[in-house]
Parts: C-alpha cells; sequence; structure tokens
C-alpha cells in the first residue's frame, strides 16, 4: 500500500494524497475548473510544475492566471521556448543557446544554419506564424532527467556546439533536466514550464527586433543574433503594452529635445550633454527652485573639487568599489617633447569624482565640531563622472557626466528619525509641485553586507519610524519593504515616480551611513567632551538633473508646466499693421517676468501656429489689427482646440500667474 501524504492548502485545509499523487491531482480533486485554470504551483515556496510528483508532506500553492506576476513569468518562459521550436522547424540546421524570460517579454539567441544569412526583421513574420501553429497544437511540455554525460552526446549528435558546451561546464554528476515539447523537440531548462503549449493564448505576444549578440557576452566568441519578443496572458494586455510603446516612443525625450532646440549629443563627448540655451533655462529653473526648497529647510550649500587623489578614493573605499567606473588621470604628465612613455609606472594617480559624499566629510572635517552644531545639512549640485559602457548610455537617463542635487546631513544617533522624517515631507512636498504620485519603499539588508545584525536591525527601523512619523508608510503611498535590496553598508528609502503612462523611476534616496565617517575619521566633541562619530545620511530628491529633465520632459510630452516651459508665450502677428502692437505686448510681458518671443514673420498665421505647437510653446498670442485697436489679445493654449479672447492686462496676468513657480505661489 503507498504512502499518503498530508498536503496543506492556502485556506488552511489539508489534503491526504497518495504517494505518486502531482499538484495537477490536488487541481483535479478539488474541482475541474481550478484543474483547468491552474498553470503551475509552488510547493514550500518553490515553483514547480503540475506534473512534478510530492515527495512528503508540503505545503501547495496553486498557480492560475490571477497570479499575474508568476503566471507572467511561466508564460514569457514558455514564449521563448515556442520561438526556438519555430525558428529550427522554419530553419533546421538552427543553433539555440539561451532564452530567458525579461520585464516585458522574452528573447532568443540563436546561429542560423550556414546556408543562410543571419536572422533578420524580415524573418520574423514567418516565425511568429510558425509559433501561432506550435501553440495551437497543444503540445505537452514535458519535464525529464538525464545524465550530463547523456545530454551531452545528445547535443553533440545534434550538431549543438553551444548547448554542449554549457552542459559540459556544469558539475560533473549531477543530473540535468530537459523539457519536451511534444515528442519531437527539446531543450535544456530547469523550468518550471506550463502543462502545454495550449495554455498560452497564440494572439497575445509579438516578435519586436532583432538584434546582434555574442555567445556568453564575449566579443571573442561567435556571434549570435538575439530574437525579442513581448509576451503577456492575452490580447488585451498585449494591445495595452504596445500602446504604451506607441506613447512612449512619441514622448522620447531625445525626439523632443530635437523639436524643442534643448540639447544635443554628440560622439565627441560621449555620454555628455551639450545643452542649447532653452534647454539650459529649465536647468536652471529647477536649480533655482531646489536652492529655495533646501534654503528653507537650514541647508547649506558647498562646493567641491572635480579631481581628487586617488588615496582619498582609496580611503572612502570607492577605489575599490567604483575604480573600473571612474575616469583616472595621472597628477603628471611629462612634457611632449620628452621622449618615453605618456604616463610612467610610478606615477600618482587623480579621479574624477564620480559622488560627492567623500569631499563633504573632508568639508565637516575642517575645525573642531560640537554637539550643538549638529545636525549639519551640507548641499552641493554637484557635478559627478562615471565611465558608464557605452552601450548603456541613453539620452539625458544615462549619461557620464551629470549634476546631482546632493546633499549629506551629519548628525548624532538621537537625531536619525526627525533628519528622515523632515526629508520625508521635503521629498513630498516636491515631487507635488511636480504633480507626481509616487511609492516609497525601504530596502533592507542585502546578504553581503557589513555591520551586525543589531546595527541593521536598529538602522532599518529607524527609517519604517521616521516613514510613520511623515504619514507615508500606508498604501497611498505605495509603502513597500525590499528584503536584500539595501547597500552593502546600510538600509535606503527609494521614491519611485509613477509618470503619465504608468512607468515607474527610482529617482529620490536617502540612507543612513556609519561607515564612511569612521573610514575619513570624521568626529564631533560630544555633551560628554568626548569625540563621537557622526552619522552621515546621504539624500537627494532629484537624482541627477540630466536624468530628471529627461523624466519631467516624457511625463508631459514636451508640453511643461508654463513656468518650467523655456518660452511660455509667443506673440505672433497675423498682418504686418499689428508688428508695433506685437512688439509693446511682448515688452509689457517681459516686464512682468514672462519669457517671450515675437513672432512677426510674413507667414499665415495657421503656419505659425503649427511651428509652435510642434516646439510646445505653451501660449500663443495671436494679434491682428483688430486687437491692436481694441488692446486685446486672442490666446491659443498648446492643447486647447479654441482661442480665447482677452484684454491684454487679463493675458498679462494669467501668463504671470501661471509662470510663477508653484513653490512661489500664495
Amino acid at each position: 500500500m503507498s504512502e499518503m501524504f498530508k498536503i496543506s492548502l492556502p485556506d488552511g485545509s489539508v489534503r491526504e494524497m497518495p504517494e505518486g499523487s502531482t499538484p495537477a491531482d490536488v487541481a483535479a480533486a478539488i474541482g475541474p475548473g481550478l484543474a483547468k485554470a491552474a498553470l503551475a504551483a509552488k510547493v514550500d515556496g518553490e515553483m514547480v510544475d503540475l506534473s512534478r510528483p510530492f515527495t512528503g508532506d508540503a505545503e501547495l500553492a496553486l498557480v492560475t492566471g490571477r497570479d499575474e506576476e508568476e503566471a507572467l513569468e511561466l508564460a514569457r518562459h514558455d514564449f521563448a521556448h515556442v520561438l526556438a521550436e519555430a525558428v529550427q522547424a522554419l530553419w533546421p540546421g538552427t543553433q539555440i543557446t539561451f532564452g530567458p524570460a525579461t520585464d516585458d517579454g522574452f528573447y532568443y539567441d540563436v546561429m542560423a544554419p550556414a546556408s543562410r544569412e543571419p536572422f533578420g526583421m524580415d524573418d520574423l513574420p514567418a516565425i511568429e506564424e510558425k509559433m501561432r501553429e506550435i501553440i495551437k497544437a497543444d503540445k505537452p511540455l514535458r519535464r525529464e532527467v538525464w545524465t550530463r554525460e547523456d545530454l551531452i552526446a545528445k547535443w553533440k549528435a545534434d550538431g549543438e556546439q553551444f548547448k554542449a558546451e554549457w552542459a559540459a561546464e556544469l558539475p560533473e554528476g549531477e543530473d540535468l533536466t530537459v523539457y519536451w515539447s511534444g515528442e519531437d523537440w527539446l531543450d535544456m531548462c530547469r523550468g518550471p514550464h506550463l502543462p502545454s503549449t495550449g495554455k498560452l493564448d497564440p494572439q497575445a505576444f509579438k516578435l519586436m527586433r532583432v538584434a546582434g549578440a555574442y555567445w556568453r557576452g564575449d566579443q571573442k566568441n561567435a556571434q549570435l543574433t538575439r530574437i525579442y519578443g513581448t509576451g503577456w496572458l492575452n490580447k488585451k494586455q498585449l494591445n495595452a503594452h504596445l500602446t504604451r510603446l506607441e506613447e512612449a516612443a512619441k514622448r522620447d525625450h531625445r525626439k523632443l529635445a530635437g523639436e524643442m532646440d534643448l540639447f544635443h549629443l554628440q560622439p565627441e563627448a560621449h555620454g555628455s550633454v551639450f545643452w542649447h540655451p532653452k534647454g539650459y533655462v529649465i536647468w536652471r529653473e529647477l536649480e533655482a527652485y531646489m536652492r529655495r526648497a533646501i534654503d528653507g529647510a537650514g541647508y547649506r550649500e558647498v562646493k567641491t573639487p572635480q579631481v581628487m587623489d586617488a588615496r582619498q578614493w582609496e580611503q572612502s573605499g570607492h577605489w575599490g568599489k567604483y575604480r573600473e567606473n571612474m575616469f583616472v588621470i595621472p597628477d603628471e604628465v611629462p612634457n611632449t617633447e620628452d621622449e618615453g612613455p605618456l604616463v610612467s609606472d610610478d606615477a600618482d594617480w587623480m579621479a574624477l569624482k564620480p559622488m560627492n559624499c567623500p569631499a563633504h566629510v573632508l568639508i565637516f572635517r575642517q575645525g573642531i565640531k560640537s554637539y550643538r552644531e549638529l545636525p549639519l545639512r551640507l548641499y552641493e549640485n554637484g557635478c559627478c563622472h562615471r565611465n558608464e559602457p557605452h552601450g548603456a548610455l541613453h539620452g539625458l537617463m544615462r549619461v557620464r557626466q551629470f549634476t546631482q542635487d546632493d546633499a549629506h546631513i551629519f548628525c548624532r544617533e538621537d537625531q536619525i528619525v526627525d533628519e528622515v522624517q523632515a526629508f520625508c515631507e521635503l521629498a513630498n512636498r516636491v515631487y507635488q509641485d511636480f504633480g507626481f504620485s509616487y511609492s516609497i519603499k525601504l530596502a533592507l539588508r542585502p546578504d553581503n553586507r557589513i555591520g551586525s545584525d543589531d546595527l541593521w536591525d536598529k538602522a532599518e527601523q529607524e527609517l519604517r519610524d521616521a516613514v510613520e512619523r511623515a504619514g507615508l508608510a500606508s498604501d497611498e503611498y505605495g509603502w513597500e519593504e525590499l528584503p536584500g535590496e539595501g547597500a552593502f553598508y546600510a538600509p535606503k528609502l527609494e521614491w519611485h515616480l509613477t509618470d503619465a503612462i504608468g512607468r515607474t523611476w527610482q529617482v529620490g534616496t536617502i540612507q543612513s551611513d556609519r561607515m564612511l565617517p569612521e573610514r575619513l575619521d570624521a568626529s564631533y566633541i560630544g555633551e560628554d567632551g568626548e569625540k563621537h562619530r557622526p552619522v552621515m545620511l546621504h539624500r537627494a530628491i532629484f537624482g541627477s538633473y540630466e536624468r530628471f529633465i529627461g523624466i519631467l520632459i516624457e511625463h508631459f510630452a514636451g508640453k511643461l508646466p508654463v513656468w518650467l516651459a523655456p518660452v511660455q508665450a509667443v506673440v505672433a502677428t497675423i498682418v504686418s499693421d499689428a508688428d508695433a502692437y506685437a512688439q509693446d505686448v511682448t515688452a509689457k510681458l517681459k516686464a512682468a517676468g514672462v519669457r517671450v518671443e515675437t513672432d512677426l514673420r510674413n507667414e499665415k498665421i495657421n503656419y505659425k501656429v503649427r511651428e509652435h505647437s510642434l516646439k510646445k510653446i505653451p501660449h500663443l498670442l495671436v494679434v491682428g489689427k483688430r486687437e491692436a485697436e481694441e488692446g486685446t489679445v486672442a490666446v491659443r493654449t498648446l492643447g486647447e482646440q479654441q482661442q480665447k479672447m482677452m484684454s491684454l492686462d487679463e493675458a498679462i496676468a494669467m501668463l504671470k500667474g501661471e509662470a510663477t513657480a508653484p513653490d512661489l505661489k500664495s
């Protein structure tokens, strides 16, 4: 008689199942509806196939389409396998390598057979059709365990040199798992998978693009073709995603920057931004706004060197952690007429700063500090450089030269919660002024960390307490704790902004640091007359000016709030008889503090309207002979169909109000 296992379900019930039973058997025992809906299972917290037999008493949770995160991961993994099967069915001799799920889809790296060129965009429709054919065939996905030797032999016999190479590097004696699709195609995979290809929606995926990829990411190895796709649970989700992509393309800050004449990038300064006058207006408005915010919050602004001795970075610990991303220079270069190497072996090294914190510690160390002087809040619009990989650079979103709205708060242990609470309240006001909703995350201790568990317990609880006291630790603010995602030396709070099309951007952060003051020997004199280490709070709200401006441009699709718009209004004439009046209107608007231009060109007004709309000018004030006689203007507001007739005084008052930064409005 077979042994009976006790299977505990999430509702608290327990079912006894005979040895050899599977999660699929439990689903069937509960009811036909669940048996049909089940996609996979969590057995003692581990995701497994429905067909995996239990090995003893276990806790079971069945995964269905309602468990969207897990279901999407499974579906995208299966779409990748179906993609590889389709390519090999269409072009025998194709070699397959790896095909993981991604955040919004999947990809698979393949090598085309020698008889044809590498795969391209023209091949995608045929691959999609073959994938749908495989899905509709509802082929069972079946797991098998093979020995390492048998699997290597199988791959070599099939001409799969990449799979054979990978299998050969796995530990000897370890059994490997493969998954069959039907009876005629298999892939090496840990799983889990859906029960069959038919569990996928054939209308819920789309192949997006192809790209080159080196085997195992090494350019010395063979070049493969990476085929990217997006995959979802149903067609509605796919269509929504494609719509988001279309909207994101329209909002691309690089495209809008060209139309609005804000900035440009070029190869002579990879990863650094050439700000045009109009783009720099946005920067200056943000800088002025942030200065008012930090002045009101008791910060003291500083300016620190761009280049510091490498020994300073060694002492701070950044040299070991960030060296490959730092720009380094010798502190002595021979005269160009000297012979020999440009840099001698014994040259000392300097580095462009990748961050501002060590320099702020050096300022703190100047002079003896008393406990009465704390907290000391040092702020810097600090220009930093990081040698990001060339392929990772992306417009303003990832650059090599950037400026942080960076500050460090040096405080006593008993001041931490108050200071973090004050920062939470400051960040909340700033994000509300820009119209962003956000969520707050607490990134907790990682496995690889320094410091005792007691110290981590204390640091994490301090951040929790501060957020709770600020009234932000609620579902309204998306409060969430993220195990394992803190820095190696401290936990941190993160602010994730949500933009107009639902994307999230991690910008603001604050974290406590007890390590850097120790490394750089920062101290203050306590009430007891003894030396004590301050706690250092690293914090930022924008993150970097470059990235925050990129986010703003995409969030508003270029239609920036009037107070941030580089040009807030254009006065455009219908006829040349109104030129003098247009210039008078412009002068009065400038006197009221409005950034305004005049368009007196001999062009039709519809042409002018289209052109200034493309440049995202918030207001176009149209004047003709009648407006000049009556002292009025016809106001065309960006995004609105109807123009409004106003007196000049009304228009000036409206524009002056809209051109005022939100923190300056009464």
